[in-house]
């Protein structure tokens, strides 16, 4: 089980690490890959089980919740529930609004040999109860729809495995963002 979870950490670093959908997005500097499983994953009205799901934050704050797929006809599906503007209501509650999905499988366009998403434009939701600070995430729960009417949802709970975090870079441009790490 470690094996895999460390497969599918590779996996999704890798894939965090490739061009998203510009030559000149900004560096992801916060990356957390959280053990445990998905109650829910449905895809546009398909379930799914996950591999993996991770957060990430782009230096300009961008925040990004990142599931691997298990899909046993695409070993690069993965999708992302990607919003600016989160914030912390409560120490132990983090929402971030979503505006935008990011839609990686097999056959989209390659760069550099991996998938470039396809990015919907969304409206939704997603809360994260626990704080990446203490390490101790308890669940993430995702909800979006997108302009064609196409429902994205997630539901996650941890495992109660330590998470890996990773503060890739500490950049800070303009103005302060929010983040589960603060």
């Amino acid at each position: 089980m470690m094996r895999q979870c460390w497969q599918a950490f590779a996996v999704a670093t890798s894939l965090l690490a490739a061009p998203s959908f510009a030559a000149d997005d900004p560096d992801t500097i916060i990356f957390a890959m959280m053990p445990g499983k998905c109650s829910m994953l449905n895809v546009a009205g398909h379930a799914f089980a996950c591999r993996a799901v991770a957060f990430f934050q782009t230096e300009e704050g961008r925040a990004n919740f990142t599931v691997a797929l298990d899909d046993p006809n695409d070993d690069s599906h993965i999708i992302t529930f990607s919003g600016d503007n989160g914030r912390r209501p409560e120490a132990n509650l983090y929402e971030l609004p979503i505006d935008r999905m990011m839609l990686k499988s097999k056959d989209r366009p390659k760069a550099d040999g991996l998938p470039v998403p396809s990015v919907e434009s969304t409206a939704g939701m997603c809360k994260q109860v626990g704080n990446f600070v203490t390490m101790e995430v308890s669940s993430v729960s995702c909800t979006a729809t997108d302009r064609n009417g196409k429902k994205y949802e997630l539901k996650y709970e941890s495992d109660g495995e330590p998470m890996s975090v990773r503060r890739i870079k500490r950049v800070r441009t303009g103005s302060t963002a929010v983040s589960p790490f603060d």
